[in-house]
Formats: structure tokens, sequence, C-alpha cells
């Protein structure tokens, strides 16, 4: 056999290197400090959340992913399987979740069993509505966007209908108050689009995240209907709220409302609990932190630009 030219020849970590080696490493795992899991209940697997994503994903929009070849006479043989193999397997997941909450909460009767069958409901019955709303937001895509040359193409290649489908089921299980799995779900969809929505973001109907890359939207935002969003906006949080103790308040309302009919152009940011009123237009990098008026429009002064002839 050909040695590893990179290794040495009497190279060996069986010995006392490789001993001192994992003791020390071992010796970083006695605290709590939050980076390993060693005795707690088993975590949610991030790749089953990720089959189940898939599954829901060809429940939604059925033939795009090339997953099978559907019929419209044998379609409910097809969704029924489906959605028999999310239930079985998604459950198992959120029963997970629950067990690591309970366990770090001591619960003395957490009702998981229970907790855990009506997240997964709720979210399997959200799914006709979740998909007249993605309807919508298809249809703001295509009239939104000249470089669209089908409806077909939106929903195969648009990094924003990926982003917000999978958001809008990740928000059904966030307010069942599922843990880890809804933010699972979303830091995927940021991972493949680089769109960050928190799954406790509301987003109504027909919304239109154009390009896309680098938009945040934060947990306590709300968007209304037909609102258009574009690449590098930040709808975020201007500070947060503090106790006495100088600790974060958690659950208040820090970020801003939308409302229908709102445009926000590239690099925009919009922070704080401010509304931006309904048909207000939001220039690119403009930095928002009051509220904005119905039908009003924001701009930032341009540039000084500095010619000088190269030669």
């Amino acid at each position: 056999m050909k040695k590893n030219a990179c290794v040495p020849e009497n190279a060996n970590l069986t010995g006392e290197y490789l001993n001192d080696l994992v003791s020390r490493i071992c010796d970083t795992y006695q605290d709590t400090k939050g980076i390993n899991h060693i005795e707690g209940h088993n975590l949610p697997r991030q790749q089953e959340i990720l089959d189940v994503l898939d599954k829901l994903m060809e429940v939604v929009f059925p033939g795009f992913s090339g997953m099978g070849n559907f019929s419209i006479k044998t379609i409910a043989y097809n969704i029924g399987d489906l959605l028999t193999d999310i239930y079985c397997e998604l459950a198992g997941q959120v029963i997970r979740s629950f067990q690591y909450r309970c366990a770090n909460e001591n619960c003395e009767d957490c009702q998981i069993a229970k907790l855990s069958e009506d997240a997964v409901k709720a979210l399997l019955d959200s799914i006709p509505e979740i998909r007249e709303t993605m309807k919508l937001d298809i249809a703001a895509a295509y009239a939104g966007d000249p470089a669209a040359m089908s409806v077909d193409e939106i929903v195969v290649s648009y990094p924003g209908i990926k982003a917000i489908t999978i958001q809008r089921f990740a928000h059904v299980l966030y307010k069942q108050k599922v843990p880890l799995i809804p933010r699972m779900m979303c830091e995927y969809a940021h991972t493949i689009t680089g769109i960050d929505i928190h799954p406790g973001a509301q987003l109504a109907k027909g919304i239109f995240i154009d390009h896309g890359t680098g938009v945040v939207i934060g947990e306590t935002a709300i968007i209304g209907n037909n609102v258009k969003i574009y690449q590098g906006v930040t709808l975020g949080a201007l500070s947060f709220p503090r106790d006495d103790s100088g600790k974060i308040i958690r659950g208040s309302k820090r970020h801003p409302t939308l409302e229908d009919g709102v445009t926000v152009y590239s690099g925009a940011s919009v922070l704080g609990n401010i509304v931006i009123g309904k048909g207000a237009v939001i220039g690119g990098n403009a930095w928002v932190i009051s509220n904005v008026d119905a039908n009003s429009q924001i701009t930032i002064l341009p540039p000084e630009h500095k010619v000088r002839n190269k030669s």
C-alpha cells in the first residue's frame, strides 16, 4: 500500500499524545455553557427535518421537484402517501423538541404526546391555506418582475418563493410553541436562499422578495398584503428593551410593521417598532427609524461623486 506522503513515517496517535489530547478535550465538556449536549435528550435530527421540508414543498408544489410523476387522476393517492410520511416523520421530531424543552424546564406534566400531535396536525391543516396564499405570492412575483418568463420559472428558481414558503410552514409550528424546529427550518431556507426570515414574523399575502440576497426580517415584524422587498433590506430592531437587571426582555414588539402595498428598495434598513404606512416607498439605502405616513416616499440625498481623469 502506498504511504500518504503528508504523514510522517513514524507518526503515532495511539500513545501518550493522544491520551493527553483526549483528556484536554474532555475537560471542556464538564461545564454547562451550551455547546455540548451530552446526557441530554436527543435533539431533533436536522436531516429528517430537511426531508420533511422536501415533502411539504412537494405537497404545495406537486411535480416541480422531480420527486415523482403525478396524474390528476391519482394525485389524491400520491398526496395521501406524502401526508402520511410527513405526519410520521415530523411527529417524531416534534416529540424530541418538546422533550428537550421539558427537560430544560423540569416540567412534571408536559403532555408531550398531545402537544406534538396538535402541532403536527396544525401544520397539515394549514397546507390548503398556504397553497392558496403562495398562488398570490407567485402572482405578485410574476407581475413585479419583467424578467420572469413564466410562473413555472418562478416556482422552480426564485429564492424568495422558497424562503417565504418554508417560513410559512415554520410559522405554524412557531405559533404552536414548538421548540427548535421552526428556527431550524428558517435557517435552512437562509442557507439556500440568502434570505433570513424569522419564523415568528407575520407575513400576509401577495409578498414579493426580489433577488433576496441579504434580506433580514425579524421575529416581530408584520408584513401586509402586496408588499415588495428588494435585496439587502433589513427589517430589524433598533434596540432591545431590558429589565431592571439589564437582561433583554424577550417577545416584545421590536420590529417594523409594513402596511399593505409598501415597497422597500435595496439596502434599506427599517428599524424598530415603527409603522410604514400603506403604499409608502422606502428608497434604496435609506435608514428609517420613525413612522412613515401612508403614500409617502423616503429617499436619501444622492451621494456626491468626485470624478477625475485617470491620466
